[in-house]
């Protein structure tokens, strides 16, 4: 006796609809069969004498089982012969409900904090991009793709309204508050971490060389405001002098960080930083000064200008893939992929990163992302939900018609067996 195998259809990503409601029918006609043929065989043995018993009784259950899983799995998706039965089509009466259900299981089962920080150190996420960037081209791939996108935000840019959103969030609340106190503990700060040393090296260095190379200006200037009755031999010694004293001074300073001059530079800033904070008359001459600066006539002008020759070297830097800008970009997602992949330690940083960010979104946002579940189930139409579950689920579940046949029939056929032997 042959035995025919239904083909295997496969219901994973890629399948149709097509082939889905293909598959369910079949399914639907095996179960179907199973069904009929145990109504045949039921009918032929009624009444037959010997082992005849058997099998009806056997047909009998079968029967009885195909009916009731039939029901059961009608019952989930609509009334059974129309019939409008109570506890029948679940789904779409239910629908709301399985939402808010399936709503609060995926929020307490894979949106928990601690499954996402899990999955998330499983999934290894630093080494993967680290070896993406490094060994596949993905430098390359990311600086491609970033210089499209903003090259199309930089061409749908419009230059009045970059220059008025400048005005309005820059310009208008730099405006609405005065700078000296904060520039004042800012300038505090930084004098007394040291931090403006390397500013003050390169400004005297700059100074340093201008004098060397600047003799007779300045000799000129000391000459050219003496008094007219001066003899010029004078004027000629003195400017020499001036000169020459200026540039020991600014030698020293350069070559010595502890000397004189440092330490007046430094007291200057520092009683600066604090006038700034404490002293009325240079609070409002910083203020007044803030004020004329926002409110210049040349500020937008300035702004426009600026924003346009940032966004040509932009556009022509990023449509040009031997760029500099495109290269060092490039060099530097390779420099940290090669760190993700080598560095332990800097990886398990970034790793760490990860997980906390994920878990903070998980553990702030995790009820409103679960919601989208509800709030689109609810928004079904109940028979459409009901055919459309079905069509992926219900070729899985006609099994169930299939065995309660089988089961019932063999459950028949034990309960007639032990009923004979007992009789």
């Amino acid at each position: 006796m042959s035995t025919t195998r239904l083909p295997a259809v496969p219901l994973g990503d890629g399948v149709s609809d097509d082939e889905r409601r293909m598959a369910l029918r079949r399914m639907r006609l095996l179960a179907t069969g199973l069904l009929a043929l145990a109504a045949v065989v039921y009918a032929l043995t009624i009444g037959q004498a010997g082992g005849w018993g058997f099998v009806n009784a056997a047909a009998e259950a079968a029967m009885v089982g195909a009916v009731a899983d039939w029901f059961a799995v009608t019952a989930i998706f609509r009334h059974p012969l129309k019939l409008p039965i109570p506890h029948t089509a679940l789904i779409p009466r239910r629908k709301e409900a399985l939402g808010k259900s399936l709503e609060q299981f995926v929020a307490e089962n894979f949106l928990a904090e601690d499954v996402v920080r899990d999955k998330v150190v499983r999934a290894g996420i630093p080494r993967r991009v680290g070896s993406w960037l490094s060994e596949r081209g993905g430098s390359r791939r990311v600086v491609e793709e970033a210089s499209t996108i903003l090259t199309g935000a930089l061409g749908i840019l419009r230059d009045e309204e970059v220059t008025a959103v400048i005005d309005q969030v820059v310009v208008r609340r730099l405006g609405a508050q005065p700078w000296s106190p904060t520039l004042g503990r800012l300038l505090e700060e930084v004098v007394r971490d040291g931090t403006h040393q390397p500013v003050v090296d390169l400004t005297l260095e700059e100074a340093q060389r201008w004098l060397r190379t600047n003799e007779m200006v300045v000799r000129r200037m000391v000459t050219d405001r003496a008094p007219l009755w001066v003899p010029d031999w004078l004027n000629d010694r003195l400017g020499k002098r001036v000169y020459t004293e200026a540039q020991a001074w600014i030698d020293d300073t350069v070559a010595d960080r502890g000397s004189a001059g440092r330490k007046a530079i430094d007291d200057l800033l520092a009683r600066y930083a604090d006038a700034l904070q404490n002293d009325p008359d240079t609070r409002a001459k910083a203020d007044e000064f803030q004020q004329r600066l926002l409110n210049s006539p040349g500020l937008a002008d300035t702004v426009a200008g600026l924003w346009n020759s940032v966004r040509g070297f932009l556009l022509e830097a990023l449509s040009d893939p031997d760029s500099s800008l495109r290269a060092r970009s490039e060099e530097a997602l390779v420099d940290v992929g090669n760190r993700l992949v080598q560095d332990e330690v800097f990886a398990k940083r970034v790793e760490g990163h990860l997980t906390d960010a994920a878990g903070h979104v998980v553990r702030r946002f995790a009820p409103e992302l679960a919601t989208v579940i509800s709030d689109t189930v609810a928004r079904w139409d109940g028979d459409d939900a009901a055919k459309r579950i079905e069509l992926h689920v219900g070729r899985d579940l006609q099994f169930i018609r299939i065995n309660g046949t089988v089961v019932g029939g063999l459950v028949g056929l034990f309960i007639h067996t032990v009923t004979v032997l007992v009789s």
